[in-house]
């Protein structure tokens, strides 16, 4: 009984300095790519590229979920308040969900699921077939001309598609409130117009998809740059680029909600 109990604490004990240093490593990975970014400057079109890659062609799902998100917060809260009489308010649950915690929010979920996993596996599969390794024989920094363009695009491209994400459901929460519900399209406007703060509501979700995009992004190019050089290690750092990716999403929303909303 008591070797088992050491035995547990032994692997508890190994399993946290193995955690320990490897956000270690992951810290002066992101160091060592920001110090490569002005890389950028001389050959733009690989920051381009990669935009196209993580930003337009993640744009479809991001469109599509923002639409019937917007939809169904409309319904959700026009039952909810129409019972009081304040069917009226529906624009204002809508827009402020969106701006605050929705958009952000589902935008970084999808964006880590959908690019963050990508990104993980391209950057995992050149360090499988020794991509990488070749470049640092000719000389050419892999940082900066694999991982840093990858990263600068995710962080350009999840304030945008959060951006998207809320303009779109705004619209879809018109669509059913107006068009479906019957309700005045002037009040609706008016009403979202009159209880939305340009810095307190949009600037703090735009912060926020911000944050959201340089952790996610951070997590996938680290997983992969960092995986076993194997089809199974590449398999477990795109698993752990989506569980990471998701429950660093959540924390930071809880923690950046509590410094900007909690007065």
């Amino acid at each position: 009984m008591v070797e088992t109990i050491l035995n547990r604490t032994q692997m508890l004990g190994r399993a946290t300095l193995d955690g320990f240093a490897r956000l270690g490593r992951a810290s002066l990975f992101l160091l060592e790519v920001l110090s490569n970014l002005g890389g950028m400057l001389k050959r733009p079109g690989l920051l381009i590229k990669q935009l196209f890659s993580v930003g337009v062609q993640t744009l479809i799902i991001i469109v599509v979920a923002g639409l019937f998100v917007g939809m169904v917060m409309a319904l959700q809260s026009y039952y909810a308040l129409v019972d009081f009489g304040a069917e009226n308010s529906v624009s204002v649950m809508v827009v402020l969900s969106l701006l605050r915690e929705l958009g952000p929010v589902i935008t970084a979920l999808l964006f880590a699921g959908r690019a963050g996993s990508a990104l993980t596996a391209e950057i995992g599969l050149m360090k499988t077939t020794e991509q990488l390794s070749g470049m640092e024989m000719m000389a050419v920094n892999p940082i900066e001309r694999i991982v840093a363009p990858r990263f600068l695009a995710g962080v350009i491209a999840m304030p945008l598609l959060a951006a998207i994400f809320s303009a779109v459901g705004v619209m879809g929460g018109y669509l059913v409130a107006v068009e479906l519900l019957g309700l005045d399209a002037g009040a609706f406007w008016s009403q979202a117009q009159e209880n939305v703060e340009l810095i307190d509501d949009l600037g703090n979700g735009m912060i926020k998809s911000l944050v959201f995009g340089v952790v996610v992004s951070w997590i996938a190019v680290f997983e992969g740059y960092d995986c076993i050089p194997t089809s199974e290690g590449l398999g477990q750092a795109t698993t752990r680029t989506v569980v990471y990716g998701s429950l660093a999403i959540l924390v930071l929303d809880f923690v950046l909600t509590a410094l900007m909303f909690g007065k």
